[in-house]
């Protein structure tokens, strides 16, 4: 079959076919991407794509210092192959769990010196919320945006950033306080308020985020306690808070004397921007960790923390069990420290930007809010579809999208809306699913009935 010279997608496809058939065995070295370029007659870069798309199919796996390999999978022929309609597999398009090839190799050759014998006793000592030096040193470095410097002495550790994020609200705001958070909001969050007592007031959101006017109008109707808040890159809007309304925000938190929490899991998409923390860093604790940087199973969370409230924090952490593992906390400070979670954060940015890219392209003349660098994308759905009964026929198709209802304060007054997960299938799978999405949104509902 005679392909264009530039689709990497349609020459991923030639090998997978390859291998499916036998004539690629599992354990077989494929050329170098040098090589392999030369023999195809395109430019490396495609060819890096190539071996890149063969990897996120789970049909190769590559070694460093060793090159890439067709990869032993038990699944039927042509199981990771692209297919005409979705798998009865179900495709999950709710949880984002981004990975970039060759992930899992990087982050190997960075353990290596933490497996001596010395350096690992010492990594397997309960840790503190204090962590280490080198921990905290490291960890400053990853939010140094916008011309905003960290100190190391301000940093505080726990096991993920939901327990980050508890740990803070717990520390800010008793039992039967009230705290501000957007009306779309991270669904975690309002399982934490749950849990800990804390009764949530919705704060109105426009085009640029968060109106500063409604946190005010929200704390002189009945005082709030404090404010969570994701200024960067928000889930499920995809909203960068602009510089203007990131200041006029400062201060009312300022004017209201009110301390913020800032969620920055997703910020490293956007690095430009500046975080609230660096306007109002006496007020705000910005809470960060690794699951999206750099891999689902690292959840290292970590807090910079003021000052004046550093002791009430830690002492949240350490009262709710939420204390980093003291293993996953000196491997990460290695991988900050030898540049691995740079390399693997900026082909995260890549990969974000192409899978938005794609969502837009296969989702063309739908209604969809996102931040082009962010792995996910708010869509309103065209009349008649209700968000109800447009989840149930993605299901039934195989695909798990997320209602608005779920990130809504007051779900009964969530927009007709869902919210589309990027991340975690496979490119082709993906292709695959958004297609169908289209389909059945240019459908009629009673089409999709039982």
């Amino acid at each position: 079959m005679e392909v264009r010279r530039d689709d990497y997608r349609l020459i991923a496809d030639e090998i997978s076919t390859e291998i499916t058939a036998g004539r690629l065995r599992a354990g077989d070295r494929l050329p170098t991407q040098r090589a392999f370029a030369r023999r195809r007659g395109i430019a490396a870069s495609t060819a890096g794509r190539v071996y890149a798309e063969l990897v996120r199919r789970g049909l190769a796996v590559g070694e460093v210092g060793r090159g890439t390999f067709v990869r032993a999978t038990t699944g039927p022929p042509g199981a990771d192959l692209p297919l005409a309609e979705p798998s009865r597999a179900r495709v999950d398009l709710e949880l984002n769990y981004p990975v970039v090839p060759e992930q899992s190799a990087l982050l190997a050759a960075g353990l290596t010196p933490l497996l001596r014998p010395d350096a690992l006793e010492a990594a397997l000592r309960q840790a503190r919320a204090e962590g280490t030096p080198a921990a905290r040193e490291a960890f400053a470095g990853l939010q140094g945006n916008g011309g905003w410097h960290v100190s190391p002495d301000a940093l505080l550790f726990a096991g993920s950033g939901r327990q980050a994020v508890a740990a803070a609200l717990a520390a800010l705001v008793a039992p039967g306080q009230r705290l501000g958070v957007e009306a779309l909001t991270y669904p975690v969050v309002k399982a934490i308020a749950q849990r800990l007592g804390i009764t949530l007031v919705p704060l109105a959101v426009d085009e640029q985020g968060v109106v500063p006017d409604a946190l005010a109008a929200a704390h002189r109707a009945t005082p709030l306690r404090a404010v969570y808040l994701q200024p960067r890159v928000h889930n499920p809007l995809g909203i960068t808070l602009p510089p203007a309304r990131r200041e006029a925000l400062a201060e009312q938190l300022h004017r209201l004397d009110l301390p913020a929490v800032e969620d920055a899991i997703w910020s490293f998409l956007r690095p430009g921007a500046a975080p609230l923390a660096a306007l109002a860093p006496e007020r705000v604790v910005l809470v960060d960790s690794l699951s999206k940087r750099v891999a689902p199973g690292l959840g290292t969370g970590f807090l910079v923390v003021p000052p004046t409230l550093r002791e009430a924090v830690a002492a949240s952490l350490r009262s709710g069990a939420w204390l980093p593992s003291g293993f996953a906390l000196e491997a990460a400070t290695r991988w900050i420290g030898d540049g691995t979670v740079a390399t693997i954060v900026a082909a995260k940015r890549l990969d974000a930007t192409d899978r938005q890219r794609l969502a837009h392209e296969r989702l063309a003349g739908q209604t969809l809010r996102a931040d082009p660098c962010s792995y996910y994308c708010w869509w309103e759905l065209p009349s008649p579809w209700r968000a109800d009964n447009f989840v149930a026929a993605a299901a039934r198709a195989g695909i798990g999208v997320t209602p608005a209802a779920a990130y809504a304060v007051s779900p009964r007054s969530a927009p007709n809306a869902i919210r589309l997960g990027l991340a975690s299938p496979p490119l082709p799978v993906l292709t695959q699913s958004l297609d169908t999405l289209a389909r059945i949104a240019r459908s009629a509902p009673e089409e999709h009935l039982e």
